[in-house]
């Protein structure tokens, strides 16, 4: 376990041991472009693709996949919202983050029509905003610009099913004051590929609410970024994986504080079972000079069910000034706790019901937080049915 913590009034003198990585001198090996041209082709050697398997992700990497597939593309969008194509001239395009790796990059550059979706000021959706995509085979790129109105309040799903190989690029610019929930669902085919950066800005006193589920896919590698816009404002990220047998599943966070008094968490949590089963959890967190009043905190969680399974975790925290509220962080993996199976058995649970128990239990706090209740429900299955296949 690897766990810090930095308290109010603390200098970050002293305390850069905890980040033996500095997020930003040496953890990307080309800064943000959208321009792929600007990215060396990863060869696995460089500090953001060391644990990635880069023959799995069928040339998203070096430019060899080319954009012969198709995708059903459903939006469901409650009334007030509005649904454009645009091109890549739309000033909207970018403002929220720029690409920090080469496949982000060539998504970038490879998308015909990126898709925006405004959510006027003032509004309150009753309803989420929801987007399904459904892979029909092939490699696909998108772009997808959620523009949310100042003190508007939504909650958007986006929900991948299907086989693809899918670069995309999703971005969020949040007005002042709005509260935006959003949950992105990874139920791919077990041969499909996904590689996705999501890009958040955040304006004055807005909030952020991000779950990131995934279940399915051969390699996933999800790429969630915070910026401020201004004072005040909150992100909260959350993630929940389920790791099979052969599957590899890669979440990289970076939290970019240089406003004054704004707050993150992070919470991800994760289960793995089966021979070569891999997850990879990256959390930097950037306090920089002006940032001052920060409280941040990153937490990361694996549950390892079986033999054969590996889990790479790394936080990450650097500081530029110690005038903050507090910054810690903490990673743990462990095995599946014999001793509360044995608990739950001599109570009269049969072994599998209480296997079922402790593993919902681990993930309870991170369902709770989605906050809908099909997708909550369906999650649920999910995970029973994981667990069921394992029993099997």
């Amino acid at each position: 376990m690897s766990e810090a913590k930095i308290p109010a009034g603390s200098t970050a003198a002293g305390t850069i041991a905890v980040a033996a990585e500095s997020t930003v001198a040496t953890r990307m090996s080309a800064p943000p472009s959208f321009d792929v041209a600007d990215f060396p082709v990863p060869h696995g050697r460089e500090e953001e693709w060391r644990f990635t398997p880069l023959e799995r992700l069928k040339g998203l990497h070096d430019g060899s996949a080319t954009a012969d597939g198709s995708m059903k593309v459903e939006v469901d969008a409650p009334e007030g919202v509005t649904v454009e194509s645009v091109g890549r001239d739309d000033a909207r395009l970018g403002k929220a983050g720029t690409p920090v790796d080469r496949v982000a990059a060539q998504a970038y550059s490879a998308f015909e029509k990126a898709t925006v979706i405004s959510v006027p000021k003032e509004a309150v959706l009753a309803e989420p905003l929801r987007i399904r995509l459904q892979g029909e085979g092939g490699t696909t790129y998108g772009h997808t610009v959620f523009d949310i109105g100042a003190f508007a309040e939504v909650a958007i799903v986006i929900d991948h099913t299907g086989d693809a190989v899918r670069a995309a690029n999703v971005d969020f610019l949040i007005g002042d004051g709005a509260k935006v929930t959003f949950v992105s669902v990874q139920d791919w085919a077990d041969t499909a590929v996904h590689c996705s950066q999501h890009n958040a800005l955040i304006g004055r006193d807005a909030s952020f609410k991000s779950v990131v589920v995934t279940f399915g896919g051969d390699a996933v590698r999800i790429h969630p970024r915070v910026n401020y816009a201004g004072p005040g404002g909150e992100a909260e990220l959350y993630g929940l994986y389920f790791t099979d047998a052969g599957q590899h599943q890669e979440h990289r966070l970076f939290v970019d504080h240089e406003a004054p008094n704004c707050r993150s968490h992070v919470t991800y949590k994760g289960a793995l079972q089966g021979q070569d089963a891999h997850a990879v959890w990256i959390g930097d967190v950037l306090i920089q000079k002006t940032a001052e009043g920060t409280d941040t905190y990153e937490l990361n969680r694996n549950l390892v069910l079986t033999d054969g399974a590996r889990v790479d975790s790394v936080p990450n925290l650097e500081i530029e000034t110690g005038e903050i509220v507090g910054a810690g962080h903490a990673s743990a993996t462990g095995r599946f706790d014999d001793e509360q199976l044995f608990y739950l058995m001599a109570r009269g649970i049969p072994a599998d019901e209480a296997r079922r128990l402790v593993v919902r239990g681990f993930f309870a706090e991170l369902v709770q937080e989605i906050g809908i209740d099909d997708i909550e429900e369906r999650l649920i299955a999910r995970i029973e049915t994981e667990l069921g296949a394992a029993a099997a």
